[in-house]
């Protein structure tokens, strides 16, 4: 698989642009599509071009990875900001607003390639007579089919109600294509049908797909990519059992390919293996990440934190940490010291007005890859890393109807022991009401700006409420946003709902 590391960016997928629905939007090619990927090396190729991609700046290096977070409680726009995600920050969220499109239009773009493939894969299979060649695309097809799972739980994470067990029938899920070649019905199915879909295809992924892939920052997908995207759509799900089980396939069973990087574990460079996790992307935690090279790579995500390159010897973040973010790490957690920085480790902001504020750097840029170019703020994402699985198991064990917080407590001792010089024991009650505030804290400390916040509070069914800081924007410093706020659930692309032949319902927000 050594090749496939190579090679892995070098051809990506590009959106087309058009008047048609972002859901017909497949991928472009010089070959007609019936002639399109006939042999073993096209759906090479295909594949390599899936996982270009992911790399799109409106996905994990971006949009999808930030809004969620900036939306939230987790960051302040700085005055004089250059407003970008401005309208987020603010909640004035609209259907025709060209981010949320991007992030749609982006993921079905995936789909459908993935679709292109999995509709091709057979004739493929059918003309190959290498018996080697037929076990890779045997493993081939089970990533395609664990690519979409994700993107379709995406979909659902960002554009739909959180899930009730109850009521999920009822609820409007996500339009499921799973067809290239043949014409579908363009509505949403139920939420329940919706991640019904994703389970599914996470199923017949891991039926392909074996545990000899599993390793360590690896580009591709693997069992234990399908295994970590399982426990995270159980946790969603409210299928507690479930995500215990799966997320218990890699905290003990997989031990020995998977452990969390820690402060007290030297790397290669002599800083700890989670100072390196985020100064080079590469740790003995990251289960899944989105592959860059020098030469390919896809948006940067401190940019908006940073700003450096606009004079390359200021900072000019667009946005800061909250104060309550940074209250929330005591005094030996070092993830405080591994995730922001301020005047006293050299961070000197640029602007005239005063403001002098710990910088988010935990995206100050891959050392290694970028750096030495002057290429700032481009970090390799990292979607699926092991604390979350931590995380994951520790809430179900509480959420179970016979909660068990003996067991969560230990979980997430066993994160936070990597995350402190000393200490990091924390205490649980079992009781649900009394430790949410315990898990967000706890999701927030670990989780920052990952994209995880405003679908934590939409599934808690909590709200927020800023409270002003100083040299921040006035508007929006004090937002308010009940529980239950329609703007949880971000709306469907106005494109999409007057694209020809679109049955599509909108979302309340839509109104």
């Amino acid at each position: 698989m050594l090749l496939r590391h190579i090679k892995l960016g070098l051809v990506a997928l590009t959106a087309l642009v058009g008047a048609t629905s972002c859901l017909d939007k497949y991928p472009d090619s010089a070959i007609p599509e019936k002639d399109a990927m006939q042999t073993f090396a096209d759906a090479e190729q295909h594949l390599i071009g899936i996982y270009g991609h992911l790399m799109n700046s409106a996905l994990y290096s971006g949009y999808l990875t930030l809004l969620p977070d900036i939306q939230c409680d987790l960051a302040y726009a700085v005055e004089g900001n250059s407003n970008t995600y401005g309208d987020f920050w603010l909640w004035k969220i609209r259907p025709t607003d060209l981010l949320i499109q991007d992030v749609y239009a982006q993921l079905y773009a995936v789909i459908g390639a993935c679709n292109f493939y999995l509709d091709r894969i057979d004739a493929v299979m059918a003309r190959e007579t290498s018996d080697a060649n037929l076990e890779t695309l045997d493993q081939y097809t089970g990533e395609v089919y664990a690519i979409r799972a994700l993107c379709y739980s995406e979909l659902l994470k960002c554009f739909c109600e959180a899930y009730d067990p109850a009521t999920a029938e009822q609820q409007q899920g996500v339009v499921l294509r799973t067809k290239y070649f043949e014409k579908e019905p363009v509505r949403r199915a139920s939420l329940y049908d919706s991640y019904k879909f994703v389970l599914d295809d996470l199923t017949r992924a891991d039926e392909l797909l074996d545990d000899a892939e599993d390793t360590p920052n690896n580009y591709y997908m693997s069992e234990a990519a399908v295994q970590a995207i399982r426990a995270r759509v159980a946790l969603y799900m409210q299928d507690w059992d479930a995500a215990i089980e799966y997320s218990s396939i890699l905290l003990d069973d997989k031990k020995d390919t998977f452990h969390l990087a820690s402060f007290q574990e030297t790397a290669a460079d002599g800083a700890s293996t989670f100072d390196y996790m985020w100064a080079y992307d590469e740790g003995p935690e990251v289960i899944w990440r989105i592959g860059f090279t020098s030469t390919s790579y896809g948006g940067a995500l401190g940019t908006v934190f940073l700003n450096f390159n606009r004079d390359y010897t200021y900072f000019y973040p667009d946005y800061v940490p909250a104060q309550w973010v940074l209250d929330a790490y005591e005094e030996s957690d070092l993830r405080s010291t591994s995730y922001f920085a301020d005047s006293e480790s050299g961070i000197t902001i640029g602007y005239a007005n005063g403001l002098d504020w710990p910088l988010l750097v935990k995206y100050y840029g891959n050392r290694a890859i970028f750096i030495p170019q002057r290429i700032f703020q481009v970090s390799m994402p990292k979607p699926l890393r092991l604390a979350e699985q931590y995380l994951i198991r520790a809430e179900a064990y509480c959420r179970k109807a016979s909660p068990d917080p003996a067991r969560a407590q230990k979980d997430l001792e066993a994160l936070r022991k990597t995350r402190f010089a000393s200490g990091g024991t924390i205490s649980l009650t079992g009781d649900w009401a009394t430790d949410v505030k315990t898990f967000s804290e706890e999701r927030v400390r670990e989780l920052y700006m990952e994209g995880f916040r405003l679908q934590d509070l939409k599934r808690w069914g909590l709200g927020f409420e800023r409270t002003p800081q100083s040299c921040t924007q006035d508007e929006g410093n004090d937002l308010k946003i009940e529980a239950g706020d329609p703007l949880f659930v971000w709306p469907i692309p106005q494109h999409e709902l007057e694209a020809p032949g679109s049955e599509i319902t909108p979302n309340e927000s839509n109104k």
